[in-house]
């Protein structure tokens, strides 16, 4: 008979066999509700609380869940300008620390190296076009970079969880 895969505790990824589905739904209703507590998880997925915590816990150590923040809505908060910054460095054959030098500025949100024409792709959140203007400035003086900069006009959706 073959060997079966089903494990009752330490399954190497989420989905992997059957048991997982249940890691699965526990993730999926935590990325619904952040607060949801056990008590909870454990009705929606037929777990007694104990099974639950110890799986969010796995879940947890496996960094398949890599934390619990809050969400904030940047206007809310007064920062309605959202940009987006293609950088190149002005010398392609320096050593590429872009990122480290750009990492202590406080508007940017997101940071990816790509590929393609530029080296990096930044997300920021400015209050307005002026800010940007100077916050474009820094970036280029801190990081040696030419920029190519497209502002948000809207958002339909955001921040959407991976499909698992």
């Amino acid at each position: 008979m073959p060997e079966s895969r089903v494990s009752h505790g330490g399954g190497d990824a989420v989905g992997s066999c059957a048991v997982e589905e249940l890691d699965r739904q526990i993730v999926e209703l935590l990325v619904k509700d952040g607060r949801m507590s056990y008590t909870d998880l454990g009705k929606a997925t037929g777990l007694s609380t104990s099974a639950v915590h110890q799986r969010v816990r796995r879940l947890e150590q496996r960094g398949v869940i890599r934390g619990y923040r809050a969400v904030v809505d940047p206007e809310a908060v007064g920062l309605p300008l959202t940009a987006f910054i293609s950088v190149k460095p002005f010398d392609p054959s320096a050593p590429d620390d872009i990122a480290d030098r750009l990492a202590g500025v406080p508007e940017l949100e997101a940071c990816h190296s790509v590929a393609g024409d530029e080296n990096y792709i930044l997300k920021v959140r400015v209050a307005t076009p002026l800010e940007l203007e100077h916050l474009l400035s820094r970036i280029r003086s801190l990081a040696g970079v030419s920029t190519r900069t497209t502002v948000v006009l809207s958002t339909p959706y955001e921040a959407r969880p991976p499909r698992i």
